[in-house]
């Protein structure tokens, strides 16, 4: 199935004391590029954050306002592609493949949009595949996007979930990269 794929990179990392996490390496190689690798199969890859060096070529977008959170990032990314899916996926998991990316895409089949749960069992809605037509209606309905919950987005959307799984770990700590060495579930 064709889709186009939104990174959100544009965060502030404050939990990292600033520190670009992005572009924070793990077995050699940034956990941006990590992401990029896994949505290799994308129609449109869109990076939403500050342009950066990547492994494959992609198009950049800043969300408007900048820093205005991830549901202004989604905002600016999706208009910038046409596939009738969109995979949308925070820069910051390191544990994402290809596979996982496939699952998504697949899994939509009776929803609106279908997400990973990380190994904890929490939805990951910024680990999710999206109808584009539920996504760009989710979009309008909300109206204004700055410092929006990604919650509020979808809650009018029919949402399907994996089951836990490693690659829907998110990093939001150092704690969360020493936790690598125990690869948990998935």
């Amino acid at each position: 199935m064709r889709f186009d794929a939104v990174v959100l990179a544009g965060g502030r990392s404050s939990r990292f004391g600033g520190v670009d996490k992005a572009q924070l390496i793990l077995d050699g190689v940034a956990m941006l590029d990590r992401v990029l690798a896994a949505t290799a199969g994308a129609e449109q890859t869109v990076v939403v954050g500050p342009e950066r060096a990547t492994a494959r070529p992609v198009t950049w977008a800043t969300e408007d306002p900048p820093l205005g959170g991830p549901v202004a990032g989604i905002a600016a990314a999706v208009p910038l592609g046409t596939a009738p899916i969109v995979v949308i996926v925070s820069c910051d998991l390191p544990w994402l493949e290809a596979e996982n990316v496939e699952q998504l895409v697949t899994g939509l089949a009776e929803y609106d949009g279908f997400g990973l749960r990380d190994s904890s069992g929490r939805a990951q809605r910024l680990a999710a595949a999206y109808r584009r037509t539920a996504l760009e209606r989710a979009l309008a309905e909300l109206g204004e996007t700055r410092d929006q919950s990604v919650r509020r987005l979808f809650a009018g959307l029919a949402l399907g979930w994996s089951g836990p799984i490693r690659a829907g770990d998110d990093v939001d700590t150092w704690a969360d990269l020493d936790d690598h060495s125990n690869p948990g579930p998935g």
